[in-house]
């Protein structure tokens, strides 16, 4: 399924995306408020039935009838994010600064903070009081759908509610003049998602997914996510050995190569530019920067 959040009625909903048409779960006779809430109290026999009932429901409701937000607008908790997991985007960083310098045998972690996601169509605010260097990264993220603690990587995808697509939106100047990555990552906007959540059936595991990005129709990042260092079931059981992951948490898993900053001349982003990241059986996430 194709799981959405959205305004209707200036109300906010959860809802299923099927060949261009919604099936709002409100309809379907499910009261989740929002799918933060869908997550935490479904389970997977549950998301058979609603499958079952969305395949039977006869919808009128499109996308144009609505506004589509980011499928979890306010995150419960910081995302998890990682650093330079892939290889030829760790070497154009280190090109780029020393602050980049990795170990690729450990996983490079930090968090984003996110008060509010932006959806795909929405404007990023640039922050051009602060910011001069602006980046996009385009990264697969996986949405945790059960408390997670001392997970074993083989029973990782078990822990999986489903993929969306995030852009790692970054401020390079802030994040090297720091020298550490969360407040370049983390101003207001930073993190758009979008357009869907994919419940993990749909997506054989581990996922190797084209991941594309395109900067005003030009292709800047172009991959697969089985590209990854350091893979999705290591990432889930690493991490769970010392933290709980809770149920609804995202995980950003890096970016590939092509960002802005790993340019001979680095075209960073300006007012006006219109980014599409792209990932193969989720959909686009078209951000504009305002």
């Amino acid at each position: 399924m194709k799981l959405i959040t959205f305004i209707r009625e200036d109300k906010e909903e959860v809802g299923v995306l099927k060949d261009g048409f919604i099936a709002p779960l409100n309809d379907l006779g499910y009261n989740y408020l929002s799918m933060n809430d869908l997550i935490l109290n479904t389970n997977e026999d549950e998301l058979k039935v609603i499958n079952k009932k969305v395949n039977e429901y006869k919808s009128s409701l499109r996308l144009e009838d609505i506004k589509l937000l980011a499928p979890i607008p306010r995150p419960l908790q910081d995302v998890i994010c990682l650093g330079l997991n892939y290889t030829e985007h760790a070497e154009e960083a280190f090109k780029y600064s020393d602050v980049f310098t990795t170990n690729k045998d450990a996983a490079i972690y930090f968090s984003k903070r996110v008060s509010y996601s932006p959806g795909s169509g929405e404007y990023i605010d640039s922050h051009s009081d602060l910011v001069e260097r602006l980046d996009y990264e385009n990264e697969l993220a996986v949405i945790i759908g059960k408390d997670a603690k001392d997970v074993k990587e083989e029973d990782a995808e078990e822990y999986i509610f489903g993929y969306t697509i995030l852009n790692d939106i970054s401020a390079r100047d802030i994040q090297t003049k720091h020298k550490q990555w969360y407040f370049g990552k983390s101003l207001d906007g930073f993190t758009p998602m979008g357009p869907c959540i994919v419940s993990k059936d749909e997506i054989s595991y581990p996922p190797e997914l084209n991941i594309r990005t395109y900067v005003n129709g030009e292709v800047r990042q172009d991959s697969n996510t089985r590209m990854l260092i350091h893979g999705i079931s290591e990432i889930i059981s690493e991490l769970s050995i010392g933290m709980t992951l809770k149920a609804g948490t995202v995980i950003a898993t890096g970016t590939p190569k092509g960002v802005a900053m790993g340019m001979d001349n680095p075209s960073f982003l300006k007012s006006g530019d219109e980014v599409i990241c792209e990932i193969e059986g989720i959909g686009k996430l078209k951000s504009i920067i305002g």
